[in-house]
């Protein structure tokens, strides 16, 4: 196969990461086959030059980085930003890992296991791919198309494509085991992985197993992160805070705020005193054990037919910590039943008063989980007599999980047991840890989704024209896809402390059809040795709300052997999923900002059986130069342009409560629709704010920048070296919607949707010898405003994020052909999260830094 000088660069041009592992893999597939696959366009090419810009991530430098997980490597991706789910994140990540392309959510990134869909995993009516499901041992290489796909690949592909390719040519044995420790000696982790490979006269079975094991680390632990700051504005100072909801009890009443003791007396609530730390009981990161099993085979029926089978299988076991379980209700007060400890304190005989209390009595609340998830391809492909390729597959997936929630408590029978003057919410013995067993529970509930694929497809060259053979590729797709989740029955009847949570469960199917054509413009004529167009269309006729079509036209203009220009247009969809047709009501702590009110609301959210698809405009523009007189040296910059409308999203918390209650928390805009919906309530006397929030079509998302890399590969002082810088300039990303307006993040970080940096670089530098290497990255977050600090009249100490820079090592050496050692040191310089005034948990944003601080690990690598 004939290589372009620029062919080698675009194949090359790997952000980050060292690339001869991803040019070294093409050769090789290229001298077993005349034409490959390349993520992005179903069409089989003799070389990986496309218009649509893609990032190869090889084996090497997944191993190089010391991550037992994907996620770990691609949420450290420029492209990347965001609220990713990792293991910092102890407040409702369910143990989930997720890749966020852009910003734009997990749900507009289309996770691909060679090339077909991966199951949604998780707990409930998961929406999204669980990066967990994919063992680091199996994978051969990760394509990331950073550009809309929807005409190709169908729903979800709107900000980009992650195509993990798994070893399916292995022979051989390879055992690896590895372990990770942080320099304050938690989050510990040890790995072990077998991959086996076998080859015969007619195919081949790789099959695969990882086990791994992470520990926990507490927020305790951490100076940064051992209590929750609160600001003194007017002081210019900071204390320990926390939530309201304290030991021993809080009462509010018409004129009281009172704080419990042990002894059972009461003193007025002070915030800088009496405010519980929840972080000394919540994880900083989270435990987990995983179990997978892999394997791939293919095998050839005939000369021109050949099976492939495709088997993965993961169990995943996981675990969060928070505090003790907040718990508030109303009662009257009887001085007579309940003693007269109120009365000296301004309480009335017979008041109605509101209780809250923390639940130290029975311990921590522990979240723990179970998922199981399974996928199995079966497919039929091969070529006709005229060269023309065929392919048929059934891809089945099913994911079921169990969670559970402990040390929580049955209020509605500590009600009760007060109404009958059974249980003195007043009296601290009632409150006893052996006095509440009998209202002691474990919450459990159960959820899946499945997943089915029918596919069939053709592929080859329709016909010869002057500048060359036009390529051709079409096919049709039957998918069908259901998901539930099963609340705990005591949740389900509101019976908990918790509101009531509905049950949740739908199905939909889907039937499309594609065709996609790539047609030679111009070959070897003067500043055009080569122009191709591109083009796709895909409809697609769904059971939930009708049909719809997308199409993608696309242009590279190869000038010469160092200069090709490029770009894509396309429109792209996102169905909305069963969760968010058919999810069930329940509550959703939310953070807020009113003076007068706590910071965290009770929210209601669901799903919306009248959502329609969001609908997307997607651009890049680029060019790849790769210099002749600087052999070895690549660059290509890529312009981006992505615009949603119709967004899936629920509107603004902020929003909500200051359109719907004044600067005392009455009620008003009762005439606008936004308010009846939400049905905001304010209770002065816990100062709890609560409202409805449920999904809906309400506007358009829109960001737009530029990703620049450049890449060298030299040899000097006989070592060959590999230099790669990875850029992402974010200049827009603006959310929109009829309520809230418009805001744009670019260069914001948020509470809860992760940070947007304008700026984030990745340099890498490996060096290499005979038997050994070493490489440093170095990753850069450029400086964030806070985006709770924005409004005029906020009051913050600390309204932005400096720039934060992370350094790692790494390096392995063969003791011989059998056996080789690898270790490194990530965040070499211990890099502390930075502290500002609208964090997420731990004080900072674990979606985007590093909470751990440095990181050593180690592995030995055997092969037969």
């Amino acid at each position: 196969m004939n290589k372009t000088k620029l062919g080698l660069a675009i194949a090359a041009a790997v952000p980050l990461f060292s690339a001869h592992n991803a040019v070294a893999a093409e050769e090789t597939s290229a001298s077993a086959v005349e034409r490959i696959e390349v993520t992005g366009s179903r069409i089989k090419r003799t070389d990986m030059e496309t218009a649509s810009p893609v990032t190869v991530i090889g084996a090497d430098e997944i191993r190089a980085s010391g991550a037992a997980s994907i996620d770990a490597v691609l949420q450290k991706m420029t492209a990347a930003s965001g609220a990713m789910t990792n293991p910092a994140v102890n407040n409702g990540s369910g143990g989930n890992a997720r890749v966020d392309l852009r910003g734009l959510g997990a749900q507009r990134t289309l996770v691909l296991v060679n090339g077909r869909r991966m199951i949604n995993s998780g707990t409930g009516a998961a929406s999204t791919v669980d990066l967990n499901t994919i063992p680091v041992s199996m994978i051969k290489q990760v394509e990331v198309l950073k550009d809309g796909a929807s005409a190709v690949y169908g729903t979800d592909a709107v900000a980009g494509v992650v195509n993990i390719i798994l070893k399916d040519d292995f022979e051989g044995l390879d055992m690896n085991l590895n372990g990770a420790i942080s320099g304050e000696g938690d989050a510990d982790e040890t790995s072990f992985d077998i991959t086996m490979g076998s080859s015969f006269d007619r195919g081949n079975v790789v099959i695969g197993l990882q086990y791994t094991d992470r520990g926990d680390a507490s927020q305790a632990d951490r100076d940064f992160s051992d209590c929750p700051i609160e600001e003194d504005f007017e002081n210019g100072s900071f204390y320990c805070g926390g939530s309201p909801y304290s030991p021993f009890g809080r009462v509010w009443g018409d004129t009281a705020d009172l704080q419990g003791n042990a002894d059972g007396s009461w003193h007025d609530y002070v915030t800088e005193n009496d405010a519980y730390n929840f972080s000394q009981a919540s994880y900083l990161y989270t435990p987990m054990r995983r179990l997978n099993l892999t394997g791939v085979g293919n095998f050839d029926l005939t000369d021109d037919t050949r099976l492939v089978t495709e088997f993965t299988y993961s169990k995943r076991w996981s675990d969060q910590q928070m505090a003790p379980q907040p718990v508030w209700f109303d009662f009257k007060y009887d001085a007579d039943a309940m003693g007269d400890s109120l009365l000296s304190h301004g309480v009335v005989d017979g008041e109605e008063i509101s209780y809250g209390r923390r639940m130290t009595d029975v311990g921590p609340r522990g979240y723990e989980q179970v998922v199981d998830t399974v996928r199995a391809v079966i497919g039929l492909n091969g070529e006709f007599d005229n060269g023309w390729g065929w392919d048929t597959s059934v891809v089945f997936g099913r994911n079921d999980s169990v969670d559970r929630a402990t040390n929580l408590l049955n209020m509605g029978s500590i009600q009760d047991a007060i109404s009958k003057q059974e249980f003195n919410p007043l009296d601290q013995g009632d409150w006893s840890k052996e006095n509440l067993k009998p209202y002691n529970y474990t919450e459990n509930n159960s959820g899946g989704s499945q997943l089915l694929v029918l596919s069939a497809g053709l592929n080859g060259e329709v016909m010869e024209l002057p500048a060359g053979y036009v390529g051709f590729a079409a096919g049709i797709e039957h998918r069908e896809e259901k998901a539930w989740y099963v609340p705990d029955s005591l949740t389900s009847q509101g019976l908990a402390n918790d509101p009531r949570v509905d049950p949740t469960g739908g199905r939909f199917d889907v039937n499309e059809a594609y065709v996609e054509l790539a047609v030679p413009l111009l070959a070897d004529a003067p500043f055009a040795e080569m122009v191709d167009l591109s083009a796709a269309v895909r409809a697609f006729d769904y059971s939930t709300f009708g049909s719809d079509e997308t199409w993608k036209l696309g242009l590279t203009w190869r000038v010469n052997d160092e200069f090709m220009a490029r770009a894509v247009r396309s429109t792209a969809f996102r169905a909305p999923t069963v969760n968010e047709l058919y999810a069930g009501q329940g509550p959703s702590f939310e953070q807020i900002d009113l003076p007068y009110a706590q910071k965290q609301a009770e929210v209601t959210v669901g799903g919306n059986e009248n959502l329609t698809p969001e609908q997307a405009d997607t651009l890049t523009a680029g060019f790849v130069y790769a210099p002749s007189w600087l052999d070895g040296f690549s660059m290509t910059v890529d312009y981006f342009d992505i615009e949603i409308e119709n967004a899936i999203a629920r509107e603004n918390e902020q929003y909500i409560v200051e359109t719907c209650l004044d600067a005392t928390g009455q009620n008003v805009n009762n005439d606008l629709a936004l308010c009846q919906f939400a049905s905001v309530k304010y209770n002065d006397k816990t100062r709890r704010v609560t409202f409805n929030n449920q999904l809906k079509n309400i506007g358009t998302e829109h960001t737009k920048g530029y990703d620049v890399n450049f890449k060298y590969t030299f040899d000097a002082l006989g070592l060959a070296w590999r230099t790669g810088l990875d850029v992402t300039i974010l200049d827009e990303y603006t959310v929109e919607s009829a309520g809230a307006g418009s805001v744009d993040y670019a260069g914001l970080i948020t509470s809860g949707l992760g940070s947007y940096a304008e700026l984030k670089t990745n340099l890498n530098l490996k060096v290499s010898g005979d038997n050994w290497d070493a490489q440093y990255e170095a990753r850069m977050i450029d400086g964030v405003d806070d985006y709770s600090c924005q409004k005029a009249d906020a009051k913050c100490l600390v309204p932005s994020v400096g720039t934060v820079v992370y350094h790692d090592i790494s390096g392995s050496y063969m003791l011989n052909d059998t056996v080789s050692l690898q270790a490194g040191v990530n965040n070499l310089f211990d890099k502390q999260a930075p502290y500002y005034t609208g964090n997420n948990d731990s004080n900072t944003d674990p979606y985007t830094y590093d909470v751990l601080g440095r990181r050593f690990f180690a592995g030995v690598n055997v092969k037969f």
